[in-house]
């Protein structure tokens, strides 16, 4: 299995589980978190939420899934930018901790940047992390320029999470060399698209069928193709769990990925950073 190094030297797999739009029906709950334990058996044991997410159904369908399991579990989180300040942040923190039932994350990150001024977020992270309730703390949805503002305390921030796929490319520009040069790695939310256009596009269906994978696979492997890059696909459904882990077994070619590049092309200029 591939691994990816974060900062303190800790190797985590490189493809993850993302719960996004968990947690929103309580009849799905069960099968959701079988969902997610089948994926824990396969390996993909770092595991995201956040408290948006089902305004913490989904830190409740975790807590459900990595029962009696906690030590083979990366546990990542995700705090409202609202929260992300003094007494609200270590508020907020406590919420999710009793929501997915464990005493401590191994990541807890900033959604998206707010009003709140970045150096009160990361004086409240470490604040939390002297104080044993995170190991490790990051941040999502930041570009380049807000990472620079961060300044010296960004040896200690783990990782950036932001939007990667075929369709969304423009980290490759300035974000993801930046975060290679610092030893950032990057985490790949939404990695196969949203909708289902770019599962259907021609390009990718062609490179899926040399493979005799589906799109999917195809478009997964594509984002664990490079170094320090982890992916974190959403999955429910038992077959596509284990569609997404044997998506790690591809290896795709200098043909595909050229013919990948043609019809998604990388990009050649600075683009704001895209966000869902």
């Amino acid at each position: 299995m591939t691994l990816v190094r974060l900062p303190d030297g800790t190797e985590v797999p490189a493809l993850g589980q993302g719960t996004w739009h968990m947690g929103e029906r309580g009849a799905d709950r069960a099968k959701e978190a079988a969902a997610l334990r089948l994926g824990l058996d396969l390996g993909m044991t770092l595991v995201d939420t956040a408290e948006m997410y089902a305004e913490g159904g989904a830190e409740e369908v975790v807590a459900e899934a990595i029962a009696g399991r906690r030590d083979e579990v990366f546990l990542v989180s995700k705090v409202y930018p609202h929260n992300a300040g003094g007494r609200k942040l270590e508020q907020a923190l406590a919420r999710s901790l009793k929501r997915l039932r464990v005493e401590t994350l191994d990541l807890y990150l900033l959604h998206w940047r707010g009003s709140i001024p970045l150096e009160e977020t990361v004086e409240g992270m470490e604040r939390m992390r002297a104080a044993g309730r995170i190991r490790r703390w990051g941040v999502s949805n930041l570009d380049v320029e807000d990472l620079q503002e961060i300044g010296p305390a960004l040896r200690d921030c783990a990782a950036d999470q932001v939007l990667y796929n075929l369709e969304a490319r423009g980290i490759e520009f300035d974000l993801l060399p930046f975060c290679r040069r610092h030893g950032l790695p990057v985490m790949a939310y939404s990695p196969v698209g949203q909708g289902g256009a770019l599962l259907r596009h021609a390009a990718l269906q062609r490179v899926a069928a040399r493979h005799g994978v589906t799109p999917g696979q195809a478009a997964l492997a594509w984002t664990l193709r490079g170094p320090g890059v982890i992916s974190i696909p959403k999955a429910a459904d038992p077959e596509h769990v284990r569609q997404n882990a044997a998506a790690r077994d591809i290896g795709l070619t200098a043909e595909d990925e050229a013919e990948l590049d043609a019809a998604f092309p990388p990009p050649t200029r600075k683009r704001s950073l895209a966000m869902l």
